[in-house]
């Protein structure tokens, strides 16, 4: 827990740090009530403007609480329990980040909420790597090989006004092609779901976030917006990695087990 800790909070303190500087003014992001379908309420405090849309950040905690704090039984090795924490960590920790963009408006932490979405995406791959190398083969610097140039393609949101959706997209379809590989190779009808279900909660979180205004023209969607929705799914598709990546480390942690007897 403590390696996982210390290797999440170093390089959030680090873009922290840097987003409150002048390094992104220039960072297209939206910094406007405007930009939500949900209604801002006047008389609320910052941290409930939008009442919904801040709220299910809570998810994100429970969620991220529920994963790190799961035990996974005898066959968890310390580096597959690490790869758990350092997921469920990032969740946690990312839910402040998008609810301070809410409640403030500000350029960092608007920033910051673009920024962080990369190196979680490319935790996917990261975990992936583990489960298709024998255990003792896998090494924590190639996961922060592989996060560090995640990290630094946010540069791009730097080069041109959409770079940020460049980046997101290769991360997406990267975390996809490792998902549905690995899947082929070492999945069963189990995981096949799992992956299915993240894959749909991955086209909602998109999707649903992009109709936000269009879909507020209809009542059921102007409390609960698009982009509640949208936040939902995030959830899911956080909720359901775990599950197909759990459930495929300890298919590979007991066939290695098993060829050591």
């Amino acid at each position: 827990m403590k390696s996982a800790l210390l290797h999440v909070t170093v390089p959030l303190i680090s873009c922290v740090a840097l987003v409150n500087t002048n390094l992104f003014s220039e960072v297209e992001v939206d910094l406007t009530y405007e930009h939500y379908a949900e209604r801002r309420v006047e008389n609320m405090p910052a941290l409930l403007v939008m009442p919904f849309n801040c709220l299910v950040n809570v998810a994100y905690i429970f969620m991220g609480l529920y994963w790190l704090l799961r035990r996974r039984g005898d066959t968890e090795t310390e580096q597959s329990c690490y790869l758990r924490q350092v997921f469920a960590l990032m969740a946690v920790f990312y839910a402040p980040v998008q609810w301070t963009r809410l409640a403030t408006l500000r350029r960092a932490p608007a920033v910051l909420d673009q920024w962080l979405t990369l190196p979680i995406f490319a935790w996917v791959p990261v975990w992936i790597d583990f489960i298709e190398h024998a255990p003792g083969k896998w090494r924590v610097s190639h996961a922060a090989m592989l996060e560090l140039c995640s990290v630094a393609s946010y540069g791009l949101a730097l080069a041109h006004e959409r770079g940020f959706e460049v980046a997101l997209g290769c991360h997406v379809a990267l975390a996809l092609y490792r998902g549905v590989r690995v899947q082929v190779a070492r999945g069963d009808s189990l995981t096949a779901g799992y992956l299915l279900l993240a894959v749909l909660s991955c086209a909602g979180f998109v999707v649903l976030k992009l109709l936000d205004h269009w879909l507020a023209r209809y009542r059921v969607f102007q409390s609960l917006t698009g982009h509640f929705w949208s936040k939902v799914c995030d959830v899911l598709q956080f909720h359901y990695s775990f599950c197909f990546l759990t459930a495929l480390t300890d298919k590979a942690l007991r066939k290695t087990a098993a060829q050591q007897r």
